[in-house]
């Protein structure tokens, strides 16, 4: 449940105020609120943790875990709009979003979440089970109430914004098995991970819009060479924590090579960030590398799982 990608596709529709909007318009802006493309990455993340028990899936569980995972990542972002809508105002690729250009007013933007959470917590509850509830509820909530505001004051929101951040793969997780085991926390820990690389990329490259908009960043607060060591360390981290499922049974060889041919390649990538022509455009290329690994790696993950079915 976090900001990764959100803030890299603002929605241009149209600035006239409501009154005169059509109703496409309207919906339009209130499905920007949820912010649809890191919505749908964290159903992936979901569905990939959901794909490690496959003999326990019914199509009834896989649609309610993925409605109620999409409801809580919908609210989470939503609400932290709604927080943000002053600093968006300060921000290029954010400005122009419904609530700091106007086009929904702050108290609807606040029911729309509060609704879409509630929503959440009723589809798990009803049709998955009560400790995915009561995770997806600790996510939202620490997501909000923590590293939303904690990010004006210190660049280590990055790390608690990574626990709401890495939780949709172990909701998939328990939504099936419906107990923490080392599997599920393997796969937090993969996502809690790669974060930290994912977001300093961010950071490099937007900086003086988080400046203007008063958020702290890893590379502001500690310099550009202790921010990219940083990436690098967690990079290689990544590759003994991604290849703990091969021990664990959960996964075989093909995942074994895939994760390490993975983990080797964004290490390379996040090294290169020393480089002395290394700029904005290392910067870039280590996101975009970063938005790559990990779909890649979660469909490594279940191509080894479905072969071994066979």
């Amino acid at each position: 449940m976090n900001n990764s990608m959100a803030d890299d596709s603002p929605n241009y529709s149209s600035d006239l105020p409501t009154g005169t909007r059509s109703l496409k318009q309207i919906l339009s802006d209130y499905l920007e609120l949820t912010k649809p493309r890191i919505n749908s990455f964290c159903l992936l993340m979901t569905l990939g943790g959901m794909a490690l028990n496959p003999l326990k899936l019914s199509f009834s569980l896989v649609l309610a875990t993925l409605l109620g995972t999409a409801f809580s990542v919908a609210s989470a972002n939503a609400l932290n709009m709604f927080w943000e809508r002053e600093s968006d105002k300060a921000m290029v690729r954010t400005r122009r979003r419904p609530l700091p250009s106007g086009r929904i007013s702050p108290v609807n933007a606040l029911c729309f979440a509060i609704v879409l959470g509630v929503l959440s917590l009723i589809v798990f509850v009803l049709f998955v089970n009560t400790l995915t509830a009561v995770l997806s509820l600790l996510a939202l909530l620490s997501y909000v109430l923590v590293y939303t505001p904690m990010k004006r004051f210190s660049s280590l929101a990055l790390v608690v914004g990574s626990f709401p951040g890495a939780m949709p793969p172990l909701l998939g997780w328990t939504a099936v098995s419906n107990e923490l085991t080392a599997g599920g926390l393997v796969l937090f820990a993969i996502l809690f991970i790669w974060q930290i690389p994912h977001f300093i990329a961010i950071s490099f490259t937007y900086q003086k819009d988080y400046e203007n908009a008063g958020i702290k960043t890893v590379p502001s607060q500690v310099g550009a060479y202790l921010a990219k060591l940083q990436s690098l360390a967690y990079a290689i981290l990544l590759i003994p924590i991604s290849l703990l499922l091969v021990p664990l049974g959960i996964s075989g060889s093909l995942y074994f090579v895939c994760a390490l041919l993975l983990g080797l390649w964004f290490s390379f990538l996040a090294l290169a960030g020393f480089k002395k022509n290394a700029g904005q455009k290392w910067s870039r290329n280590f996101f975009k590398a970063s938005l790559i690994y990990l779909p890649a790696l979660t469909v490594a993950l279940i191509s080894d799982i479905l072969l071994n079915m066979w």
